[in-house]
């Protein structure tokens, strides 16, 4: 069957309360729109899906038509894997509700709920299960890779408090993956992206936050005040968790007009704990130069995901990598790469990781990076596609200038860098224990429109 006959013909069960979107809708290029530029995709349809039924009867139409399956959440797939020209995407932004259990300190929360909706729904509650470091991002798609986020070294990855999963195969089960059934696949669904089904549902556990102080500090950056900055984030104690981005000093009006242009470290530090503590943990970053804007008090936790423009759609090269120092020669190499681009925005971005995440075992999830203890991010806007080789080529220099051996990467920062980077987010034993799963689960490579672990022989 052509594509566009089939992909036409798809009806949702009757009864669904859920939606088929094509080109003919008003609303198509609003739906198809995803968070990175670059990705001017136009699906044959979208399914936004209202429960695993609809889910289920959506994979079983891809399936059976031999159609391109893309899922999408929040839409912030690095390498646009949230959507697809011509084939169908499972939409889940509908799956959308929160039950929250604050006497057992659980939550069940719809695969579409985004981090901000989570955060503000348990607020009132005074409970916290970490996302990330932006508000829109879809739960489902940054926990199944791992989630590395402002609570990352007092309480772990979002998937170290994962629970439960439910999620429809390949084949059109819905199944509960847990401890107790279907572990292996459970296991695998901690890290391993979306390689085995579309989910539907999401259990965690939380975590009390009767206080927080957190905020953006911004520092002049200079080869001592970065290696400083990292030593600080590394003696810090694990309620203690943030985000270093060196980079030219944005125009924001809270900025001295004099700064703009020259390189800062503008930091968004996050403390899991009363104001006092937070004070204390905060002084020896403070104490690196005198602050240029200071930001960080006492306040909810939502408010470090800042307001997002839904119209902003940035185009970027970006590499992830891992390292276990930031010296003087490194923090050298940054300052001098970002003052060479001429890209309107660039970035070096470092994580001191470590804390809770550290000592989980490296075998007990698909997350295998559990000693690695700084992450690094490079990154350049280019304009439009002329540009774009360019700005990789800076990049991949960018990188290969601060690696230190370890070829590892965290696979939610990942962008459409061909299988050999997907191989290195899953060392070891880890990637054939992938295999074997996705060999169970979903052994045509249906959901191979992702970071994909194709199933073993």
């Amino acid at each position: 069957m052509p594509l566009s006959t089939a992909a036409n013909a798809f009806r949702l069960p009757a009864g669904s309360a859920g939606r088929v979107i094509t080109a003919t809708d008003s609303d198509y290029d609003k739906l198809r729109t995803v968070m990175y530029g670059g990705y001017d995709k136009r699906p044959a349809q979208l399914v936004r899906v209202a429960d695993a039924a609809d889910t289920a009867a959506a994979i079983a139409y891809a399936r059976d038509n031999q159609l391109e399956l893309a899922v999408r959440s929040g839409g912030h797939s690095g390498a646009g894997h949230s959507t697809t020209h011509g084939g169908l995407v499972i939409d889940v932004r509908d799956l959308n509700e929160i039950n929250i259990d604050a006497a057992n300190r659980t939550v069940w929360v719809g695969a579409g709920v985004t981090a901000i909706a989570l955060t503000e729904a348990l607020a009132p509650h005074q409970l916290i299960v970490g996302f990330g470091d932006a508000g829109t991002v879809g739960i489902s798609g940054i926990t199944l890779g791992g989630g590395v986020g402002y609570l990352a070294r007092k309480h772990g990855l979002s998937i170290d408090s994962l629970l439960a999963v439910e999620l429809v195969t390949a084949d059109g089960q819905q199944l509960l993956a847990d401890a107790a059934n279907h572990p292996e696949l459970f296991w695998a669904l901690r890290g391993g992206g979306g390689n085995f089904g579309v989910v539907t549902r999401l259990k965690f556990q939380l975590h009390p936050l009767p206080a927080f102080t957190g905020g953006m500090l911004v520092l002049p950056a200079t080869a001592k005040t970065i290696v400083g900055f990292v030593a600080a984030a590394k003696a810090a104690p694990e309620e203690l968790s943030g985000i270093a981005n060196v980079m030219p000093a944005p125009p924001m009006p809270f900025l001295p007009a004099e700064q703009h242009g020259k390189m800062v470290i503008l930091a968004m530090l996050a403390f899991a704990g009363e104001p006092d503590a937070a004070d204390k943990a905060l002084a020896p970053f403070r104490a690196l130069g005198t602050p240029l804007a200071d930001f960080v008090k006492p306040g909810p936790y939502a408010s470090m995901y800042p307001p997002e423009d839904p119209d902003y759609h940035p185009t970027a090269a970006a590499l992830n990598l891992l390292v276990d120092r930031i010296g003087t020669p490194e923090a050298e190499t940054i300052l001098g790469y970002l003052e060479e681009s001429d890209a309107s925005l660039r970035v070096c971005q470092i994580r001191v990781l470590g804390g809770a995440l550290g000592r989980v075992a490296p075998s007990a999830t698909a997350y295998a990076h559990r000693k690695s203890p700084i992450m690094i991010n490079v990154a350049a806007f280019y304009d439009g596609e002329a540009d774009k080789p360019k700005k990789e080529a800076w990049a991949a220099d960018f990188a290969k200038a601060l690696n230190q051996g370890d070829d590892g990467v965290y696979v939610n920062f990942v962008a459409d860098e061909g299988p050999a980077r997907v191989r290195a987010a899953y060392p070891g034993d880890t990637w054939d224990r992938l295999r074997q799963v996705k060999r169970a689960y979903d052994p045509e490579n249906l959901f191979r429109l992702n970071q994909n672990i194709p199933p073993a022989a």
